[in-house]
């Protein structure tokens, strides 16, 4: 599995609104119902799923759709 589909698998699997698949254009907040303790979550499942060192705050800062997701973990994972 590519990195950007084991992302947007997380994303899919800890998404409260529980969709069947996420497209790069979702937000999530608005689309897929996440809050900011899910997101949290979500950081730190994916840190640990990439085996990579806390997301600094100003890495999260905009990352609002599946598809800024799956950049931020392109950009910071070997």
């Amino acid at each position: 599995m590519s990195a950007p589909e084991k992302v947007r698998s997380i994303v899919c699997a800890m998404a409260p609104l529980q969709p069947a698949s996420v497209a790069d254009d979702e937000r999530l907040i608005d689309d897929l119902g996440f809050d900011s303790l899910r997101l949290m979550e979500l950081t730190v499942v994916l840190e640990r799923a990439f085996d990579r060192p806390p997301y600094r705050p100003e890495d999260l800062a905009g990352v609002l759709t599946v598809g800024a997701v799956v950049d931020l973990v392109e950009r910071t994972v070997g």
